[in-house]
């Protein structure tokens, strides 16, 4: 369905309940008038001529016309008002007074133009009514306007209930969709901790760090554990400072440099006045594993990675691309991951830019 298909269904609906409105106040109207009205009136009405009576019915459709009119402009301008939903009671009364008011309202104004143009018009001749029958018209118009006006009012009722339904479900969905979300992160955090391959290469390096260097074996031990502890400590952390993941950071780059040398740069460049802004733990240790992940690391042509901030209050990481020969094959989890943990903790998104040189991750820092 197209947009425009969008925008007149609605309209059509809007007509077609209009349409069964003015035939309801029309087959009603009569209907009370044949109980009101004696036989002999409706045997003189009959024995007049088909035009006239054809005049008549015109005459009745747009006096029904007016009055649904009528009662459906003063339920718009209640329903903006007043709340079926905050004053029932109040709303209730109000209505019903408006739709009585507005009944008399327009019986009086056409009876005074048919009685004021009545000899100008092709009209029936006025056929003898008492009293009572006229006071009894009246009242039957006064409630089918209410009868009118309940019928559009639990429409109404009943069109806003089913958004509540829909909006209600819409918002379990999102909560169920959050809590799989949530559950992924937590799930994609634990793997960080058990990686395998992390281990395994650490060790490797670590190993050789201890027959070549013991001090720098054991820094890269304690550098090591510090990873480690912060992954367990803090995985399932929303928010922390952005102090502790640098902190953070500090040890996993350790770990990199003397595993890949002199193959990839850092640079860092965090102003002092963003250090206490909270931000999703973990998130640099994904950019820069996607950032090793896809691209070369040669100490003729080192990868460079530089993360900073900005005036908006935003973290940049940004890496240059050196593209593999043989692509790596990619999930994409780790920048979802990001992606989806700002969905649940911000309003601002992440932003991600690439070119033929860059490849950029910004992530809002969070007060």
């Amino acid at each position: 369905m197209n947009h425009s298909d969008e925008i007149t269904d609605p309209v059509k609906k809007s007509h077609l309940k209009s349409l069964l409105l003015i035939t309801f106040l029309f087959l009603g109207s009569y209907s009370t008038l044949f109980i009101i009205f004696p036989f002999a009136y409706w045997r003189e009405y009959f024995n007049l001529p088909a035009h006239l009576m054809l005049i008549d019915i015109a005459t009745n459709v747009l006096f029904c016309i007016t009055i649904l009119v009528t009662s459906l402009f003063i339920d718009r301008v209640l329903n903006k008002k007043i709340s079926w939903m905050v004053r029932p009671i109040t709303r209730l009364i109000i209505q019903i007074v408006c739709q009585t008011f507005g009944a008399l309202l327009v019986t009086i104004v056409l009876s005074t133009i048919y009685y004021i143009y009545g000899e100008y018009l092709i009209v029936i001749q006025p056929i003898n009514v008492g009293v009572r029958e006229a006071v009894y018209t009246i009242i039957s118009i006064v409630l089918w306007a209410l009868m009118v006006s309940a019928l559009n009012t639990g429409d109404f009722l009943l069109k806003n209930w089913k958004n509540a339904t829909l909006k209600a479900a819409e918002y379990k969905v999102k909560a169920a969709e959050s809590k799989q979300i949530a559950a992924e992160i937590e799930l994609q955090a634990l793997k960080l901790q058990l990686d395998p391959h992390f281990v395994f290469n650490n060790l490797s390096v670590l190993s050789e760090l201890i027959l070549k260097d013991q001090q720098l074996g054991y820094d890269f031990t304690e550098n090591f554990a510090k990873v480690y502890r912060y992954l367990l400590l803090n995985s399932k952390k929303k928010l922390i400072p952005l102090q502790e993941e640098l902190d953070f950071l500090d040890a996993y780059l350790f770990l990199i440099q003397n595993r890949m040398g002199d193959s990839c740069t850092f640079q860092i460049d965090i102003d002092k006045s963003k250090l206490s802004m909270q931000i999703p733990p973990i998130t640099l240790q994904l950019f820069i594993e996607n950032a090793l992940k896809h691209n070369r690391t040669e100490e003729e042509n080192p990868l460079l990675v530089k993360i900073y901030s900005n005036d908006n209050d935003e973290l940049v990481i940004s890496n240059t691309i050196l593209p593999l020969i043989k692509k790596a094959y990619s999930t994409g989890i780790g920048l979802k991951n990001i992606v989806n943990r700002y969905a649940l903790l911000s309003d601002r998104k992440v932003s991600i830019e690439e070119n033929t040189e860059t490849f950029t991750i910004k992530v809002p820092l969070i007060k």
